[in-house]
């Protein structure tokens, strides 16, 4: 029975930071569109936030530029990485929070 409780535990746990990070996405959700955008990134400096603005709207190109950060074993696979997790079909945009700084 103990074994049980520790793997209803485990599950806890596993719940818990799935809504910590859906949270955590919703905090980072633009729309560009609509010039709607995070409030960590109206937090950013004028340049930052003009270089957010480039990478969503240049996607295809940005694919194709290595990322120089050292940020590839996080994922990256390209400098668009450091900006943008992804591209939803709804047109909003989860931005990455790297290049916040």
């Amino acid at each position: 029975m103990q074994v049980a409780l520790g793997v209803s535990g485990i599950a806890l746990v596993g719940c818990t930071q799935i809504i910590s990070r859906s949270n955590a996405d919703d905090a980072l959700l633009a729309w560009p569109a609509e010039d709607r955008w995070p409030e960590q990134f109206h937090k950013a400096s004028a340049k930052t936030q003009e270089n957010y603005r480039f990478a969503v709207a240049n996607q295809d190109l940005l694919q194709w530029m290595p990322c120089f950060c050292g940020c590839r074993d996080s994922g990256h696979t390209s400098n668009a990485s450091c900006y943008v997790q992804q591209m939803r079909d709804d047109g909003s945009v989860l931005l990455n929070p790297m290049s916040f700084g």
